[in-house]
């Protein structure tokens, strides 16, 4: 038994699968994501939050636009992953739009959008992040710390250092990290901090 050969359950003996030619795959990839797109318009709300979450993954640039509607469901579920997946896709046609979804009076809209927006690292959203420092909710705030620090635009800067004294604690240390964050990339940038490190690295808290 010990050096017997494993084998299917019709007896042939197992072997590596060959590599599946590219062309197919691509193909399969494709048609996968045409599904999800199609998803996005269906009546269940879990399959188009699910779809609009899975597109993001794919990173197809034709769901672009299906996402773009999709930042308009009924239902802030779609709402906030159809922005989260317009980040990861990447592509500058999404910032505007986010930028606009950062207006909603509902916060997970406002946490996807900031969030969508720290990844496509486009200084057009770094004023309106800005402006997210300060929101009544201190998820969205949080968002939008780490999303100016994924973005390195020292404009956000004295907003960073006021969020060190935030009452919660997580925006103060997520603020903490993108102060630093700038930092770094200026100095990669002028191979030398332009910003003065008593304001970078000084962390004011309540007592």
């Amino acid at each position: 038994m010990g050096d017997a050969e494993l084998s299917d359950p019709k007896g042939v003996p197992s072997r590596e699968s060959e590599p599946e030619d590219p062309g197919i795959l691509e193909e399969r990839r494709k048609e996968q994501v045409k599904g999800y797109i199609a998803l996005l318009k269906d009546p269940n709300l879990t399959f188009r939050w699910k779809a609009a979450e899975a597109l993001g993954t794919a990173g197809d640039s034709t769901a672009i636009e299906p996402l773009l509607e999709a930042l308009n469901d009924p239902f802030v579920d779609v709402q906030w992953l159809a922005a989260k997946s317009l980040g990861r896709i990447g592509d500058s046609r999404c910032v505007e739009p986010l930028i606009n979804a950062m207006k909603s009076p509902d916060k997970w809209l406002r946490v996807g959008a900031a969030w969508g927006l720290g990844k496509l690292k486009d200084p057009r959203a770094t004023l309106p992040l800005i402006e997210l420092l300060t929101d009544k909710k201190k998820t969205v705030r949080k968002n939008a710390a780490w999303a100016l620090g994924n973005i390195a635009d020292e404009r956000a800067v004295p907003g960073l250092t006021k969020s060190l004294q935030d009452p919660d604690e997580d925006v103060r240390n997520t603020a903490q990290k993108s102060l630093a964050a700038i930092e770094r990339a200026q100095e990669r940038r002028t191979g030398s901090p332009e910003i003065p490190p008593a304001q970078m690295t000084k962390t004011r808290r309540k007592p």
